[in-house]
């Protein structure tokens, strides 16, 4: 949204670049404010603002499904205004951390965890509702108990982490995910796979049992 409104942005990467705009609030006037965070206002025309309350209005439904799937995860889930070609992302509150600054303190070693925990404050989820993947997904929350509507809802979250600048907080189970979506689409069934995977049981019957048992009697 910004490219298109022709918004000058500044790429800060290196470290010294976060604490450094911590101190430097303006240069030459102007405000600096990060696009990574809650609080980005646009100008908008009349037609743009109809347009943003009629998608809040259409996309109510979907946003309550996400959060109730995500919980914890996230403080929110609202319509984005400043999205365009991804389907999601994930902001950061006006005062907490961005992505990068979050990662910097992360790989401190001697860091403050009463701090830390403090300042890693919970992440909005924004939703691109022109996307064609949340489209699809308000089709889907009419049916709330959809087996794949969840594992599509936490797969977007753990891809817009990573989009966003943010770490995965359990690559494990996203790749169970991603196991999971790739079957779907080979139509693989994935429960024969589960009882492959469990080992064979020794004995369907108590004969084995019994034969033990009168094994130990004749020792005694």
């Amino acid at each position: 949204k910004l490219r298109r409104k022709d918004i000058e942005v500044l790429f800060m990467v290196d470290p010294i670049d976060e604490y450094s705009v911590q101190q430097l609030k303006d240069y030459e006037g102007k405000k600096l404010v990060c696009v990574t965070k809650e609080g980005l206002e646009l100008e908008e025309t009349p037609e743009e603002k109809k347009k943003k309350e009629e998608l809040k209005a259409a996309n109510e439904s979907l946003c309550k499904v996400m959060k109730d799937i995500l919980g914890e995860k996230v403080e929110e889930v609202v319509v984005s205004m400043r999205v365009v070609d991804s389907p999601c992302c994930l902001v950061t509150n006006e005062y907490g951390w961005s992505a990068n600054m979050e990662r910097i303190m992360k790989a401190q070693a001697l860091r403050d965890a009463s701090s830390f925990s403090y300042m890693q404050s919970k992440k909005t989820m924004e939703i691109n509702p022109d996307h064609a993947i949340i489209a699809e997904l308000r089709k889907k929350c009419d049916n709330p108990a959809d087996a794949t509507l969840k594992d599509l809802v936490l797969m977007l979250y753990e891809t817009a982490l990573l989009t966003s600048g943010f770490s995965l907080e359990d690559s494990a189970s996203f790749s169970a995910r991603i196991y999971r979506m790739i079957k779907l689409g080979l139509s693989i069934d994935d429960t024969g796979d589960i009882a492959a995977d469990l080992p064979p049981l020794e004995s369907t019957g108590g004969g084995a049992a019994e034969g033990e048992q009168n094994e130990m009697e004749e020792v005694d």
